[in-house]
């Protein structure tokens, strides 16, 4: 594998030209997402007619690709070059999506189109995802990941402030399929970016490939064998289920029970996610101050805190209610992202950053479609409102996992374990 000290040297990765090409195509690629995270929903809840279980139906989907390929995406990803995973993954999305303003046009989408295109697309983004947080690491030097993850995450969390609020208004004026077709020409904006990444990652050794099962047990070693990766994990994935039963019911419980339009959602969401701009700025600077393990349970409880006043909104109060809370979970949400993603980064070595992630996607991102299914279950046995505030619960006693943990005591990013 390449050595990321080989990377272009400069005091500021705004200099690193390769990286400024995966930042562009990160910014456009997460811009589209903001449309499709808004219009998907609402294409099933306002133009479909779906019911609390098909909307945990489709949250599973989308999501079910993470507990199927989590694991042998890792595998592959550390056998493949990690650029032309992150192409195909890019042009494969844009494709799956592209099928919904066809068959919305033809008068043919119907739920079941839903899912397989959610599913697609969960395939494509489990492959991107892996080799995305294992591409950084060989693109630019060890010193510069926290940089490097703080970069991408303001630049995520600039999309998120800007898209959620164009999409509500180009759902409201022309129609979500339209704000699909936005995404998808993202994605493969996206694709051309990437494709013009020039630094050599280097070509993994296939004289030290092993059986993938092999593999794939030396990934979950990786993480179960290390406490401070499996308390983040356990953390992380408690917070990523119980936010899904909650997520799964959010947009049907804002539509139906506060009367939200999409053109109101947009405007929430999009004054929310100034919260997530500011945090994505000073997680490094608070990272500093308070240390690496204070930061991530002051950022992990913070984040549940932030969706308490939803179990409170009402009609008249809904919109100042959920800016609020949005403002505080978009906070701590990045600064929670980017220290525990480069707290992964840096203590796990380079030939095992794709089998790590991929195990880490597999353990906080598989617990997302069995959330969503529940939540669709819960939400037709004991109605919208309870099912959330269920999920708000659990979404607070998350940071239990980290608060007793070795993670408590980290003051700095430790050195890479010898494995």
């Amino acid at each position: 594998m390449s050595d990321p000290t080989a990377a272009p040297t400069s005091t500021t990765l705004w200099r690193h030209r390769d990286f400024m090409k995966l930042w562009i195509a990160q910014t456009i690629s997460v811009f589209g997402t903001g449309f499709t995270q808004l219009a998907l929903p609402l294409i099933a809840v306002t133009l479909l007619g779906a019911t609390p279980a098909q909307m945990g139906f489709l949250g599973t989907a989308e999501f079910l690709p993470f507990l199927l390929f989590g694991l042998i995406a890792g595998v592959w990803v550390d056998r493949w070059p990690r650029r032309p995973v992150l192409i195909v993954g890019d042009v494969g999305r844009a494709l799956a999506l592209g099928t919904i303003p066809l068959a919305a046009l033809a008068g043919a989408l119907g739920m079941p189109q839903l899912y397989v295109v959610g599913f697609l697309v969960g395939v494509f983004t489990v492959f991107f995802d892996v080799a995305y947080q294992a591409y950084l690491p060989a693109l630019v030097q060890r010193r510069q990941l926290v940089e490097g993850n703080s970069r991408l995450e303001a630049s995520r969390s600039i999309a998120e402030v800007a898209s959620p609020g164009i999409a509500g208004v180009i759902i409201q004026v022309f129609s979500a399929p339209v704000a699909i077709i936005l995404d998808a020409l993202s994605y493969l904006a996206s694709a051309l970016f990437i494709g013009r990444i020039r630094q050599q990652e280097g070509r993994p050794d296939p004289s030290g490939q092993r059986a993938m099962l092999s593999e794939v047990r030396e990934g979950l070693g990786v993480v179960f064998g290390s406490r401070l990766l499996r308390s983040i994990a356990a953390c992380t994935g408690t917070s990523n289920f119980f936010g899904n039963v909650m997520g799964a019911l959010l947009i049907l419980f804002a539509v139906r029970e506060l009367g939200l339009t999409a053109a109101r959602l947009g405007v929430i969401f999009t004054l929310s996610n100034v919260g997530a701009l500011a945090g994505a700025l000073v997680a490094g600077r608070l990272g500093k101050r308070l240390g690496v393990g204070s930061t991530i349970i002051l950022a992990a409880l913070g984040f549940g805190l932030g969706y308490v006043p939803l179990l409170f909104a009402t009609p008249q109060t809904a919109v100042p209610l959920l800016i609020a809370g949005g403002l505080v979970a978009g906070f701590f949400n990045p600064i929670y992202n980017i220290t525990q993603v480069s707290l992964r980064q840096a203590i796990t070595p380079q030939r095992l950053q794709g089998r790590m992630n991929a195990t880490m996607r597999f353990v906080v991102w598989g617990t997302i479609p069995l959330g969503s299914l529940t939540g669709g279950v819960l939400g037709e046995l004991i109605g919208l409102l309870p099912a959330i505030a269920i999920g708000v619960a659990g979404r607070l006693l998350a940071v239990l996992w980290v608060l007793f943990s070795p993670v408590r005591s980290l003051r700095r990013m430790p050195e890479p374990a010898e494995v």
